[in-house]
């Protein structure tokens, strides 16, 4: 067995946070989730519909690996890709970093790792591998899926393999702390700032604020939308608040990020910032039961109630981020 020794195997609420966190605790750098989140500019919207598509998805952070970037270009942290059609080559990039004594992440399909016990593709799941032996691989996930946690070599192997939405070429990461890295009190102003210029200009209109505007429209035609509105409307809620999100499609994780941060910036524009994420989140959270409701009983008035509180968090998290692009270096 190989293994990398000091691995704190804390599982948190989001997969990509959570490698995150323990790549970084692995360096002696240890940021909360909601820290790791907001420094990475990972709060988005996005109402997702095609006609491949059986029902409609609504997403609240960037697109995979997008927040890892992000908190490695702003931190200045150095950060290692490798990317490889070859599985062979794929598991050898893996297996120099763990016997190097370094974990590493890895981008793969969900579907296939024996641990789920929910069986859907997933192709923008990131977990930390820290060991492995002649059969199977030591992994760190999320808390809802164990932690620490073992899955097969074979199964590893099919789920980085797999293609389609959202997957990656075998991608694997390391992460590097710099004695000279910025300290993340001095990047929490460019984090929040470029956030938010991203939700209130997006380029289309299925994006940020009015890509929830645009759900506000559209999630009350759902019944209609559904061929199984007993099993699509309630997965849908279900996806908003516990598949990885923190609660409130990650509104409650950029809410505590922002209460982290008025402790160390005294801002009036983060101050306001941070109420006004605080009262969507429990909106979000009320029209993710809304949405459930619509599909267990099949009434659509629980849908028009439903476009309604989107339509006015679309307009409160506008005045947020409107807020907080007000933010001075």
């Amino acid at each position: 067995m190989t293994m990398v020794d000091g691995i704190d195997a804390r599982g948190m609420q989001h997969c990509e946070t959570t490698t995150l966190a323990v790549l970084l605790r692995h360096q002696g750098l240890d940021l909360s989730e909601a820290m790791l989140f907001g420094l990475g500019a990972g709060l988005s919207f996005i109402y997702w519909d095609s006609k491949s598509m059986d029902f409609p998805f609504l997403g609240g952070r960037v697109k995979p690996f997008t927040l890892t970037t992000g908190l490695a270009d702003r931190l200045g942290l150095e950060l290692q890709v490798k990317e490889t059609t070859s599985p062979r080559k794929a598991w050898e990039h893996v297996t120099a970093a763990v016997e190097a004594g370094r974990p590493v992440g890895l981008q793969l399909d969900s579907y296939h790792l024996d641990y789920f016990t929910s069986r859907v593709h997933f192709g923008g799941h990131i977990v930390a591998l820290y060991g492995y032996d002649e059969r199977h691989a030591h992994l760190v996930d999320t808390a809802q899926q164990g932690g620490a946690v073992t899955t097969s070599l074979d199964g590893l192997a099919r789920a980085r393999a797999e293609r389609g939405p959202m997957t990656a070429r075998h991608r694997s990461f390391t992460l590097t702390v710099p004695a000279d890295a910025a300290p993340p009190r001095d990047r929490i102003v460019p984090a929040i700032t470029a956030c938010a210029g991203a939700f209130l200009d997006p380029p289309i209109a299925n994006l940020g604020h009015r890509g929830i505007e645009k759900a506000g429209k559209l999630v009350p035609t759902w019944l209609r939308r559904s061929d199984d509105p007993e099993h699509d409307l309630p997965q849908a809620a279900l996806l908003m608040e516990k598949a990885g999100t923190g609660g409130a499609l990650f509104r409650n994780l950029y809410r505590d990020f922002l209460a982290e941060c008025a402790e160390q910036i005294d801002s009036p524009h983060l101050r306001t910032g941070h109420a006004l994420y605080a009262e969507a989140a429990g909106l979000w959270t009320h029209t993710a039961a809304l949405i459930t409701r619509a599909g267990q009983t099949g009434d659509a008035q629980y849908l028009v109630q439903a476009g309604t509180q989107l339509r006015e968090l679309a307009r409160m998290e506008r005045e947020a981020m409107q807020a907080l692009s007000r933010l001075e270096p």
